[in-house]
């Protein structure tokens, strides 16, 4: 976090008072809310606007500009004039702990949005505890963007309790967030309470080994989650045996990426033997594993039975065109595999390897193999993974 992101985060926790004042102020608005001499918001003027606006868009619109103005910051002018629609983009806005919190007070009222993306914004554990509110009571609000916030800890453990109690929510993103172990172990309640959840992205975090450990046995007993992204994070050890158990016994789990971990030769032969029993499981991201050529001969073991998983990503390992091989020679023995993807990308092959990869295309034409000598293009239809729909008209 640099010293300018860390100031705001600081100064939120002294402005806290404001909240009070804005809780007041939403209370005045059961009915339509007077307009206040030399203020910014023209009830007349909006209620002109060509149909535009409804009575509840200016209730919304008056309350969250008296919520600006308690909190003291500049209101998202896109928000003023969302409208029905069903995405609110507020990317990159600087929004910050107080912004949040008069953000907060409108999202409760606002029938509408549906995707909610706040992806860089300086939010802090502060301005995550200021919307858990909001996202615990809204009944419309079902995709979720809070990467790059700066959440931490506090932020996470706010964010997952109010998911835990909203049942409409079905994909997060927490990328980018400082995530440790302690976040750990709110992301494990969440696992374990959320059957609703589709989707959960907790890349570019510092999950470590006992955040796996975690983390393994709530993937095991989870019962929702279609997507899970948890690449770039520092899953090694016991802990990535401990995550790759967890897939061995979850059975809704159907596209995963921890690309970009530790998971070494250990974790790799854990994620073999899962894949023995897994049968769920669809694609499989473990590129940049630190994974040799012993542990992609273990890995191949659990391919041999595999006849669900379609595309397997094992790029930018030390495992050289030995552990490949092997691999291949896995997949050979298992007509039954449905494999359409088998990314070698950037490890270099030798003869052996590509006579064996011919044989194998008789066996499974439809199989698409990639290595440092091949950039050949894949092309397949998208997995019907999860991705909210929104509305082709929202209700009024």
């Amino acid at each position: 976090m640099d010293i300018t992101m860390r100031g705001l985060c600081e100064e939120s926790e002294e402005n806290e008072e404001p909240e009070k004042e804005a809780a007041a102020a939403a209370g005045c608005f059961a009915g339509v809310p007077e307009a206040e001499e030399g203020s910014d918001v023209d009830s007349d003027s909006d209620l002109e606007t060509e149909g535009t606006h409804g009575l509840g868009e200016l209730v919304k619109d008056t309350l969250y500009l008296r919520s600006c103005r308690v909190h003291r910051v500049v209101p998202a002018f896109c928000f003023r004039y969302q409208g029905s629609d069903p995405e609110l983009n507020l990317r990159h806005r600087g929004l910050g702990p107080q912004g949040a919190r008069a953000l907060a007070s409108s999202l409760t009222s606002n029938p509408y949005v549906k995707r909610l993306d706040l992806q860089d914004n300086g939010l802090c554990g502060a301005g995550a505890e200021a919307l858990a509110s909001a996202l615990s009571k809204s009944s419309s609000i079902c995709d979720v963007d809070l990467s790059e916030n700066q959440l931490g800890a506090v932020g996470a453990q706010a964010i997952c309790a109010a998911l835990t109690v909203n049942p409409n929510m079905q994909k997060v993103q927490l990328a980018g967030n400082g995530l440790e172990e302690q976040a750990a172990q709110y992301l494990t309640e969440l696992l374990l309470a959320h059957t609703g959840l589709k989707s959960l992205d907790l890349s570019y975090n510092q999950l470590n080994d006992q955040a796996g450990e975690m983390l393994g046995p709530a993937l095991a007993e989870n019962t929702g989650l279609i997507e899970l992204n948890i690449s770039w994070n520092h899953l090694r050890g016991p802990g990535a045996i401990a995550f790759a158990r967890g897939l061995e016994a979850n059975i809704f789990l159907r596209v995963l990426d921890i690309s970009y971990n530790g998971f070494g030769d250990p974790g790799a032969s854990a994620m073999g033997e899962a894949l023995k029993t897994n049968n769920v499981l669809e694609e499989l991201n473990m590129s940049n594993n630190r994974i040799s050529a012993a542990g992609a001969l273990s890995l191949g073991l659990g391919l041999r039975d595999n006849q669900t998983l379609r595309s397997l990503v094992v790029s930018r390992n030390p495992m050289q065109s030995e552990g490949c091989l092997g691999v291949l020679k896995s997949i050979r023995d298992n007509p039954a595999s449905a494999l359409e993807l088998l990314d070698f990308s950037d490890i270099q092959v030798n003869r052996e390897f590509d006579d064996l990869a011919s044989s194998v295309k008789v066996i499974l034409p439809g199989l698409c193999i990639k290595t440092a000598a091949r950039r050949v293009e894949y092309k397949k239809e998208l997995l019907p993974v999860f991705r909210p729909s929104l509305p082709a008209s929202a209700p009024k």
